[in-house]
């Protein structure tokens, strides 16, 4: 019977073991992708746009052999809510086609592969990485420096890069994803009105010049910023304001110069959930503070609430 118990417990220390092993890091490197390319359970997302000055045709001409491609700003991650707030959570329904289309179930490893030239770019990456730890997938993982990093290295010879890439579309067979939507990682406008009361840190993920109330989003309909807030403008986040995140050490000190703790409630928000997913990101995945929610409507409906106070430090007009 002893016996019997040690073989249990050994097996149960054994599985753990290999859980842990084999979880999802929130950051990947392209060695990763390298040795990992081919697996039938992992997905590559290239999420590669707009907003990185890029298309599918860049996709098309090279991409991580095996990636599948899909349009951040057309295909449907973000939509309009029921009060006509642009840019939110789409409908789970809809995201779990969207994915299952993409040749994802919930067994896959996800791995989102932006540009990874700037900032803004790299927060497309962020916002979908986070989409799917809404939806209650925690096997996803992001390319750190995105297709910029994968391509870096060159051949001396031929100017081209080293890494393994293809050209061409890749379609994925349908497969069916279900999503178990987390509300707790969702922080509504009155959560947002009671944290200000509570002492949760409210942070402003936007560039300093629409924090102080200088510039505006143009579906804002004021300016500043929530009351109470602090700002970490997201181009703190990545070396330089490009896309491959800080260290560990580095992101603290930029914590600290912002009065932001490490640890404990923490709201953020931007304008519609972009860029307040990259500083979501840094401190839930990176410094591990799972205390940290977004607020997906941020200023685009803050400010449309005009019972809603506004803190505007410099006032121009």
């Amino acid at each position: 019977m002893k016996n019997l118990i040690r073989f249990i417990l050994a097996g149960s220390v054994a599985l753990a073991a290999s859980t842990s092993a084999f979880a999802a890091q929130p950051l990947v490197d392209a060695e990763w992708v390298k040795a990992n390319i081919g697996k039938p359970d992992v997905v590559f997302l290239d999420v590669r746009g707009k907003l990185a000055g890029k298309s599918k045709a860049d996709y098309l001409k090279a991409h991580i052999p095996g990636a599948v491609y899909t349009d951040y700003l057309k295909d449907g991650w973000r939509a309009k809510d029921a009060g006509g707030t642009a840019g939110q959570l789409a409908p789970t329904e809809k995201l779990e086609k969207l994915i299952g289309g993409l040749g994802i179930d919930n067994n896959t490893h996800v791995v989102v592969v932006p540009n990874g030239g700037k900032a803004l770019d790299v927060g497309t990456g962020t916002r979908v990485y986070w989409t799917f730890k809404v939806l209650g997938h925690d096997n996803v993982s992001l390319l750190n420096g995105g297709m910029t990093a994968y391509t870096k290295d060159v051949d001396e010879k031929t100017k081209k890069p080293v890494n393994p890439l293809e050209t061409g579309d890749v379609k994925p067979a349908a497969k069916t994803f279900k999503a178990n939507l987390r509300k707790d990682m969702l922080a509504t406008k009155a959560d947002v009105i009671a944290a200000q009361k509570d002492g949760t840190t409210l942070v402003d993920n936007r560039p300093n010049n629409q924090f102080i109330g200088v510039n505006k989003h143009k579906l804002a309909k004021r300016f500043g910023t929530i009351p109470g807030a602090v700002n970490l403008p997201e181009n703190w986040l990545t070396k330089n304001g490009g896309g491959t995140f800080r260290s560990t050490p580095a992101l603290e000190k930029l914590y600290g110069a912002a009065n932001i703790n490490k640890a404990g409630k923490q709201i953020n928000f931007c304008n519609t959930g972009h860029w307040a997913s990259l500083g979501w990101f840094v401190s839930h995945e990176l410094l591990g503070n799972k205390d940290v929610k977004m607020y997906d409507g941020s200023m685009l409906e803050w400010s449309a609430d005009k019972a809603l106070d506004m803190d505007q430090k410099v006032k121009l007009n």
